[in-house]
């Protein structure tokens, strides 16, 4: 049984950069956390959670096709905290319900670095599953 526990970020692909800027950091607030232009990713904070918006054109953004369009994707994929024992017990669960996973890597998300996996969902939306950190 897999429980989830938060929202932990979601990454929206876009052309527009500065107006997606305006509307996310000067109209709703949420404060830029990282930059890194060598990928096109800007890093907003929203809350507990994070806004990634990755320009169509980077290296990263092309990764995800066209421009985002009415009858195209722009979420790349979005990612949830969950409770887990282990990588191998979360590993095991989702083989045996049928679910193809990418190895576990080292991602930088709303609470700083950890491991997380890639699952595909029947619709072929990509969600990251993250185990959430306790505080200390």
């Amino acid at each position: 049984m897999i429980t989830i526990v938060g929202l932990d970020h979601l990454v929206l692909r876009t052309d527009k950069l500065d107006a997606m800027l305006n509307f996310y950091h000067r109209i709703l607030g949420c404060r830029i956390e990282r930059t890194l232009p060598a990928l096109g990713l800007t890093q907003l904070r929203a809350g507990h959670a994070l806004i990634d918006l990755v320009t169509v054109e980077s290296e990263l953004g092309q990764l995800g096709g066209k421009v985002p369009q009415q009858n195209g994707r722009n979420i790349d994929h979005f990612c949830l905290q969950i409770k887990a024992d282990s990588e191998n017990e979360l590993l095991g669960y989702l083989h045996d319900h049928g679910i193809k996973t990418e190895p576990f890597v080292e991602r930088y998300g709303a609470q700083g670095f950890g491991r997380s996996i890639y699952v595909t969902d029947p619709q072929g939306n990509i969600v990251e599953l993250k185990p959430f950190k306790e505080p200390l």
